[in-house]
Order: structure tokens, then C-alpha cells, then sequence
């Protein structure tokens, strides 16, 4: 046999607290947590125990995922359309998945850092010199991952269309161009 103590909790036990933690939900909380006042209360065990059978099993009830479902009556077809573009995009085309960030906050260090040499590791001050915000206009190649990216100092329509034209400009003229856009 092997060496060290034997588990004091019962295979019973830890079927309880799994199936528990899998189909029920306490009174109270909005999830099951190991502390004495849920689950280790709810099946007489000891939190730590709790905390292992979780572990061995892969479970972590206190973190959450959460998402929503859009009300698109055409949400489904619009869907097999992009991830079609994704999984086995046309022959004779360039599939680019474009985005746009506003708002990113433009920062630069207060002052240069010392560079890194023998015997000192690289600095940099703690504090920024705010420089307003900017757009990040970007486009990602889903084929070979390379990105086509400007920022503008503006989040309009027309630098939305010339960002647009930019693609158009610079991917080859003999290829479509399907492009993936949220919204």
C-alpha cells in the first residue's frame, strides 16, 4: 500500500459535494464558495476538503462567464456567413477581420529611462504625461496574421471611409475583399 494518511472523506461525500456544486444553487449567495457558510456547511465537510475535490476536478464556481445573445432575427445566418469567412474563406480572396478603438489614451513616460547595460537593468519614470486620446483604426489579415493599423485624432465617419480606402489601396487589386466588422 501506499504511504502517508488516507483520505478521511468518503467517495459518497465527494459525489455529494460535486454533484452540489454542479446542479444546485445555495439559498442566498449568488454561487457556492468553499467558506463554512455555504457549501462545507451544506455537506458537513471542511472547507479545505472542499477546495481539493474542486481542484481534482477541475471546478471553480466563484468565477463567472458571462455574454449575451443578440435579438437579431437574422443573427444566425449573419453568423455561418463570418465564421464561413473564417474557417474556408473564397479562393481568390483576402478576408480581413477590421476593428476601431476610441478613446485609447495617448501617454508618454514624463522623462527618458536609462537604457539597459552590464550591472543595470532598464528605467522608466512611474508617471505619464497625458497626450489627450486617439483612434486606433486595424485590420487583421485571417490568413497570414499581418495587421494593417493607423491611429487618427479623430473617431468619424470619414476617417472610418479613408481607413477603408488605405485597405482597399494596399491589398491586391485581382483579389476580393470580404471584410469582418463588429457592428
Amino acid at each position: 500500500m501506499g504511504r502517508g494518511r488516507k483520505p478521511s472523506v468518503v467517495a459518497a461525500k465527494g459525489a455529494e459535494i460535486l454533484r452540489k456544486t454542479q446542479d444546485e444553487k445555495p439559498a442566498n449567495p449568488t454561487h457556492w464558495s468553499r467558506c463554512r457558510t455555504t457549501i462545507a456547511l451544506a455537506t458537513g465537510a471542511s472547507p479545505s476538503t472542499v477546495g481539493r475535490i474542486w481542484k481534482r476536478n477541475g471546478l471553480k464556481p466563484h468565477r463567472i462567464v458571462s455574454f449575451n445573445i443578440s435579438n437579431d432575427p437574422r443573427f444566425e445566418e449573419k453568423l455561418v456567413d463570418v465564421v464561413g469567412l473564417y474557417l474556408d474563406p473564397p479562393e481568390h480572396a483576402v478576408v480581413l477581420s477590421v476593428d476601431e478603438k476610441s478613446q485609447i489614451q495617448a501617454l508618454n513616460r514624463t522623462q527618458p529611462g536609462l537604457p539597459l547595460k552590464k550591472g543595470r537593468c532598464g528605467t522608466m519614470t512611474n508617471d505619464y504625461k497625458r497626450n489627450g486620446t486617439t483612434t486606433l483604426f486595424a485590420a487583421l489579415n485571417t490568413l497570414d496574421g499581418t495587421v494593417i493599423a493607423e491611429t487618427k485624432q479623430r473617431h468619424r465617419h470619414p476617417e472610418w471611409r479613408a481607413f477603408l480606402k488605405r485597405l482597399e489601396k494596399e491589398t491586391p487589386k485581382q483579389l476580393a475583399l470580404p471584410i469582418i466588422c463588429d457592428n
